[in-house]
């Protein structure tokens, strides 16, 4: 079955529409005033420069017009000594390809062979169609970096506090996963909770990126003041969630490997992991307040949910360890290893309000 298609969010709506907008502002601003022989240069280079911040654009856009100035200018060039479109071809590609790869340009290397491309298929070589090349692609990059600093300039603070919030969330419904199945799990499902761990640090991965685009999104913005914004918290609030994640990750491995036939660990026995699933449906309980306190704020009622949880977390902790008397080595070193995943799993969820890096609301 074909994968289904996802519906666009808002800001991908937005900055089509605008990409959109900005390729018809260029078309009529160079082929109906202007009347440029070659008015798709204004209209490329306007979809172009639609970026996912104002700064971006404009960084884009120096790149955008150093390729395709270098491009018109060697593929007239050729065509100007050759005298003849094919070798103009042969020796202006190789060239403008070479330089797109080696230049500090990213991405925008490509438009230096491409407008070669477009130049010689028009053969138009002379002084003022060169000129009209490149005043229509400083048209197209006026026009695009205008609309998208002007018409709701793109702001990535929303992103960040989505990812902030889906880590506590995520966290929370692993852990209630596993504390429901901890007493009759199999390798197929510890497998699958091991995964499950591992989209977290991937979570963790994109959170960091979107803390870029966020702080990104605030350079050269004229409009970000009368855009909506939500406080994000500090970086201080990733470090817990990686390391949270990083415990569930070694937590599941150990379950996985308990429930393989191809270890040799142990699984523990049935009371202890009666008293793992408590703890970890109790941690499960401490993530989801995290995460309305993310969401919302401090309150009073979402701290004492916390605290009690990582309570009721902790006397479940001192019940597993008490398993660990009487034990045979290899079911000692399997409960020995959850026992130790999940005491460090309550020490990373037991900072305050200080630690957690949670903003009060309307902070920035």
């Amino acid at each position: 079955m074909a994968p289904r298609m996802q519906r666009p969010d808002r800001y991908q709506v937005v900055q089509s529409l605008k990409a959109a907008a900005a390729a018809i502002i260029a078309w009529a601003l160079t082929g109906w005033w202007l009347e440029a022989p070659m008015a798709l240069m204004a209209p490329w280079a306007a979809v172009a420069l639609v970026q996912g911040t104002v700064y971006r654009s404009m960084r884009t856009a120096t790149q955008l017009l150093l390729m395709i100035t270098a491009g018109t200018l060697l593929a007239a060039g050729a065509a100007a000594v050759t005298g003849n479109t094919m070798t103009a071809v042969v020796i202006a590609l190789p060239l403008t390809a070479l330089l797109g790869n080696l230049a500090p340009v990213g991405g925008q290397g490509l438009y230096a062979p491409t407008t070669a491309l477009f130049v010689l298929a028009y053969g138009s070589y002379s002084l003022p169609a060169v000129g009209h090349r490149l005043l229509e692609t400083l048209v197209g990059a006026a026009v695009g970096i205008a609309v998208n600093a002007v018409v709701l300039p793109p702001v990535h603070s929303l992103h960040v506090n989505r990812l902030a919030c889906a880590l506590p969330r995520d966290c929370a419904r692993l852990l209630r996963d596993i504390a429901d199945g901890m007493e009759d799990y199999d390798a197929q499902r510890a497998e699958r909770w091991h995964r499950s761990a591992q989209d977290l640090l991937a979570s963790v991965s994109q959170l960091y990126v979107g803390r870029g685009w966020d702080s990104e999104s605030f350079r050269l913005n004229p409009g970000h003041r009368l855009r909506r914004t939500t406080p994000a918290p500090s970086t201080a609030w990733d470090v817990v969630w990686a390391r949270v994640s990083n415990r569930l990750l070694a937590l599941t491995l150990t379950l996985w490997e308990t429930a393989s036939d191809h270890r040799g660990l142990p699984r523990p026995p049935l009371r202890a992991l009666e008293d793992l699933g408590l703890l970890l449906s109790a941690a499960a309980e401490a993530c989801a307040a995290d995460e309305a306190i993310m969401a919302h704020g401090w309150d009073e009622e979402q701290r004492d949910r916390r605290n009690a949880a990582l309570a009721d977390a902790h006397r479940a902790l001192a019940a597993v360890k008490e398993h660990l008397h009487g034990q045979a080595p290899d079911v000692g070193a399997a409960l020995g290893s959850l026992a130790a995943d999940c005491h460090a799993l309550l020490d990373d969820l037991a900072p305050d309000e200080g630690d957690t890096g949670v903003r009060p609301t309307g902070a920035r």
